[in-house]
């Protein structure tokens, strides 16, 4: 007969749901704050000026909207982070999308319909990849 109380031999096995929640609270927090990093990276590059950017650089600000809009949020069902603007009541919601990635769009301007091409002016995705590298130093002893 081992001299081991019942408690003594569970506390030496392996406890999945302490692990997996610790996993899910350490993953969110980290995740979360990587979120806050790429959010504030891309805020930073879009710099208030009166003339547009050039193409290929971050979009200048000329009311300020799409800075003041780039929010992040912990999407529990995907366990990820979602990063990016979101859509305002005014308009159709398709200038950030052109904005970063370029495109067409019909804009109309005193009662008459156009074409609009716009070049890409990337700004999530070179902060997302610039926040990268910074990634695994977050998750060093983020599960306790």
């Amino acid at each position: 007969m081992i001299g081991l109380t019942l408690k003594q031999a569970k506390a030496g096995f392996f406890d999945r749901a302490v692990v997996q929640n610790a996993t899910t609270v350490a993953e969110r927090k980290v995740l979360s704050r990587f979120g806050a990093f790429v959010r504030q990276r891309a805020k930073t590059s879009i710099r208030p000026r009166a003339n547009p950017s050039p193409p290929g650089s971050p979009p200048s600000s000329h009311v300020g909207l799409l800075r003041q809009h780039l929010y992040f949020a912990w999407d529990r069902d995907r366990r990820s982070v979602v990063i990016g603007p979101v859509r305002l009541n005014k308009g159709q919601g398709d200038t950030p999308p052109l904005l970063e990635y370029g495109g067409t769009a019909t804009r109309s301007r005193w009662g008459r319909s156009y074409l609009a091409h716009y070049r890409p002016r990337p700004f999530m995705r070179p902060a997302f990849d610039a926040e990268v590298p910074r990634l695994p130093p977050h998750w060093r002893n983020s599960i306790r």
